[in-house]
């Protein structure tokens, strides 16, 4: 009988989770075609739901934040790392890093200011959410550019240890600047603004690569 049991409230947690992988989804198709001030109706809309439904498999609206705010992270870091690895020599790799997630936040600009600035989020419903999410993410992407630029550096006999402070750094700067960048638009194209970022980026990366390094590399 417990064996039964178990297996019974295995798949009702696959269902789910599976139904929450749903609703995320459509919160994220709600949030582009409503705008970053999404409500709680238009996501169940979206869902073909009620907000009851959507309210039984998130208990409040903090936690279908978090939930959107993981997806997003996921396909980020994800997108980011894959440009990242692609591209040959440090400056490159630094250049296509901050390229593809230039690229990923204009064409979903509302979603990238949902999860920044968390409009869904009323000042009781922020105070549900114990982590940041955001910062989390910051984070987590410059343990990923990290890596990368770290792997850079030992084939091209750069000083590895540089590696995290700047891929945290680099991380950092280019998230303020793009977020500056999409509230603030001042005429300038993502292809300048990447350009002026990875030049900015470089003139302190360049300083981990040995000089012949430097001669030899064809975007040096």
């Amino acid at each position: 009988m417990k064996l039964a049991q178990d297996r019974r409230s295995s798949r009702w947690d696959a269902h789910r989770q599976a139904r929450r992988v749903q609703l995320t989804d459509a919160a994220i198709a709600a949030i582009r075609e409503h705008g970053a001030g999404v409500g709680m109706e238009d996501v169940a809309a979206a869902a073909g739901t009620s907000k009851t439904v959507v309210y039984r498999h998130f208990a409040d609206r903090a936690e279908l934040y978090v939930a959107v705010c993981g997806r997003v992270a996921e396909a980020l870091v994800a997108q980011v790392r894959r440009a990242m690895e692609a591209a040959s020599g440090p400056r490159a790799t630094a250049a296509a890093g901050i390229e593809a997630y230039l690229r990923l936040i204009e064409a979903d600009p509302e979603v990238y200011r949902f999860v920044v600035h968390r409009p869904l989020l009323s000042g009781r419903d922020s105070g549900a959410v114990t982590a940041d999410p955001v910062r989390d993410l910051v984070s987590h992407m410059g343990d990923h550019a990290a890596t990368v630029l770290a792997a850079q550096l030992e084939r091209t006999g750069g000083d590895v240890t540089a590696a995290a402070p700047w891929g945290h750094g680099v991380v950092g700067m280019v998230h303020a600047a793009a977020d500056n960048w999409l509230a603030r638009p001042s005429g300038m194209t993502r292809e300048a603004l990447a350009a002026h970022l990875t030049d900015l980026a470089w003139a302190g990366l360049s300083g981990m690569v040995p000089a012949p390094g430097d001669r030899t590399e064809e975007d040096a």
